[in-house]
């Protein structure tokens, strides 16, 4: 009988899955600037750009996976990335090696861990400052008196912040079942509940592991909600709705794409942003897909001007929840041993061959208004610098993408189609 393990990763409101690490607000005496705080030790920065152009690269492939569903999308590539860490510090040969590619792992197993750990280290400590709340957590259920490497366990643990906690799936699955989704509705402040439906868990299951993160953060410049008004937002060039606008007026950083715009929208502390990306056409957003990358947005991000005045600013207030299996997605993108009994092989983790990923599944949301950003889970070329134009109305499909301002990293990413869902 082959034995399975479950991973889980669960985003949203901003919503990453990371090191075990509740985020407190302690009061500031003095002012202190996120952006240098956070800045990552001399010793580990190399490393920590590399990987985080990994995680981006893979964001984008995923995205252009998923990207053919129907309506609204959110995802937290941040927080799968991290799971997936946690899964190959135990995976060897063929497995480990499809696992490497398909997320651009750039580095060793003895530097990738350390360097996940650091780059969320440096996610709490802006969670510290008050800028923000950010919730990364990692946990491990394994079956009671399994032969887990204690080499696997430590790596999870130190690098991680993911206890193993001993649980019997062969005598009760369901009540197992339910204290892994209670761990993780309690991380997310119940916006992720039932990440594992019935059957998910069952008596072969050997090894649970969970990724959660959670994030809300206020804008800078907040939107008045007494302008809040009911605007329209065309679906596609013969149809549109109305839906609930927030609008202000105010300096923005901006940049120009190729046949669209983008608009920051930076959250207090100024470390972590929204970024708005508005297709030029009302039908555009499908060839902006098609064509937006890692590359274009890291240039769309460098190339971000202030407005030279103030502009009108229009973005619709949005909620979007998302859950996908990961199996099919990931064994296409180039790693099916890893779902395949017989074939997979995470030695590392039990020093046999009999484990193989029987379920990853990717559970998100996101709430947009007037004060901030929620989220939750378990991402043009030739960018010139052209001036921008005298306005901003995101009033029809656009992708955005919160992104750490200090590392790079892309925490979450989707596109509206339908604010009201």
């Amino acid at each position: 009988m082959n034995r399975s393990l479950l991973l889980a990763s669960a985003a949203s409101v901003l919503i990453v899955a990371l090191p075990g690490c509740a985020a407190k607000n302690p009061v500031q005496t003095d002012p202190v600037d996120p952006s240098q705080e956070r800045q990552l030790a001399g010793d580990v920065k190399s490393d920590a750009k590399s990987l985080v152009e990994a995680n981006n690269r893979f964001a984008f492939d995923l995205y252009a996976q998923l990207r053919g569903t129907n309506g609204n999308l959110f995802l937290s590539p941040f927080s799968i990335s991290t799971a997936f860490g946690m899964v190959y510090a135990g995976a060897a040969g063929q497995t480990a090696e499809q696992m490497a590619n398909v997320f651009h792992y750039p580095l060793p197993q003895a530097k990738l861990h350390p360097t996940f750990g650091a780059l969320v280290r440096s996610l709490d400590r802006g969670s510290q400052l008050g800028g923000y709340e950010l919730r990364v957590a990692n946990r491990i259920w394994g079956q009671q008196g399994f032969p887990f490497r204690d080499e696997f366990v430590r790596i999870t643990r130190q690098d991680y912040g993911a206890e193993l906690q001993p649980i019997d799936f062969a005598r009760d699955a369901e009540t197992a079942r339910r204290n892994v989704n209670a761990w993780v509705a309690e991380r997310t402040h119940d916006r992720i509940l039932d990440l594992f439906p019935p059957g998910a868990i069952d008596a072969y299951t050997r090894l649970v592991l969970a990724n959660a993160i959670y994030f809300k953060g206020l804008w800078t410049t907040p939107f008045d909600p007494a302008r809040t008004l009911d605007a329209s937002f065309q679906l596609s060039a013969t149809e549109q709705v109305s839906v609930p606008t927030m609008m202000r007026q105010g300096l923005a950083r901006m940049a120009s794409l190729p046949g669209a715009r983008m608009l920051e929208l930076p959250y207090k502390g100024d470390d972590l942003s929204m970024l708005i990306v508005l297709p030029r056409e009302v039908d555009g957003l499908s060839a902006l897909e098609a064509s937006l990358t890692f590359e274009a947005l890291q240039q769309a991000v460098g190339a971000l001007q202030m407005t030279p005045s103030a502009i009108p600013i229009a973005i619709p207030r949005f909620r979007i929840e998302s859950k996908f299996m990961l199996n099919n997605t990931l064994a296409t993108l180039g790693m099916p041993a890893a779902f395949t009994p017989g074939a997979a092989d995470f030695s590392g983790i039990d020093g046999g061959r009999d484990l193989h990923i029987a379920a990853a599944i990717h559970q998100s949301f996101v709430e947009v208004n007037e004060e901030g950003t929620e989220a939750a889970a378990a991402t043009g070329i030739g960018i010139g610098t052209t001036s921008v134009s005298t306005s901003f109305y995101a009033n029809h499909p656009f992708l955005f993408v919160i992104y750490d301002n200090v590392t790079g990293s892309i925490l979450f990413m989707g596109r509206v189609m339908n604010p009201r869902g």
